[in-house]
Formats: C-alpha cells, sequence, structure tokens
C-alpha cells in the first residue's frame, strides 16, 4: 500500500502510469494440503487493495493491476524439504510443470505496455492452468 502511495504521487499528476502488484494464485483459491491462511489471505489483500486502487484512480489516469504466479522454481522451492511437495505441484498444473521466475516478465511487461492501455483493475494468474481445476 505504501509503496502504491508513493508510486502514485509521482504518476498522478502526470495523469499517467501503470502500478503492478505482485500477488500469487493462493489470493484466489485455496491450495489443497497446504496450511497457509495468513500466507493466502495477505495475497487475496494485495489482489483486491489493487482493484480498489484501480477504481480510484481509473479517471485519473492511472491503471492498477496484479500479476499472480503459480508455483515458481524458486529457490525456496529447490529446497531438499520440499521435493515430494514439488511433485504434487507438478502433478497438478495441467502444463505438467512449475513456472520459471522468468516466466512472468512477459505478463508483467505487457500490463507496463502500451498494449495493456484499456486494461485495469485485473489480476493475470500466470499458473499453467492450476486454478481452471
Amino acid at each position: 500500500f505504501l509503496s502504491c502511495q508513493a508510486e502514485a504521487r509521482v504518476m498522478l499528476p502526470r495523469r499517467r502510469g501503470s502500478i503492478i502488484n505482485i500477488a500469487s494464485m493462493s489470493g484466489s483459491i485455496v491450495n489443497r494440503g497446504l496450511t497457509q491462511a495468513h500466507y493466502n489471505s495477505s495475497k487475496a489483500a494485495v489482489i483486491h487493495m489493487s482493484k480498489s486502487l484501480a477504481m480510484e484512480w481509473a479517471d485519473r489516469g492511472l491503471r492498477v493491476n496484479v500479476v499472480s504466479p503459480g508455483y515458481t522454481l524458486t529457490p525456496m522451492n529447490k529446497r531438499p524439504e520440499v521435493a515430494e511437495q514439488i511433485k504434487i505441484f507438478k502433478r497438478d498444473t495441467p502444463m505438467g510443470r512449475m513456472a520459471t521466475p522468468e516466466e512472468m516478465v512477459g505478463p508483467t511487461v505487457f500490463l507496463a505496455a502500451s498494449a495493456s492501455s484499456f486494461v485495469t483493475g485485473i489480476d493475470l494468474i500466470v499458473d499453467g492452468g492450476f486454478v481452471c481445476w
């Protein structure tokens, strides 16, 4: 929220700009087998805050969107103690694998670019189809 406020202080006077927040697919779903209500609720809050700000600032030229990654092969998920959970993540993702961090770049660039000039208030879930189940 503080970052959005700081960014808006620069963008609103210019009457243009794009803020892209990062949440998680876990802000829209409850992950089977994981006890992470604290994580899921914090990501849902990022999504809802972004939608609210998008509506508050839309008529002033500022767009606010969210990228919500699915299971992503980050250093946290490369630890030996989560190896069995990683197999489940891959099995349960329709594309049969986890995302790489680099696969979040394209969706983020899209939301920052003029190609998305009529896009605001969306949660772009980048999850290999996971939430379709």
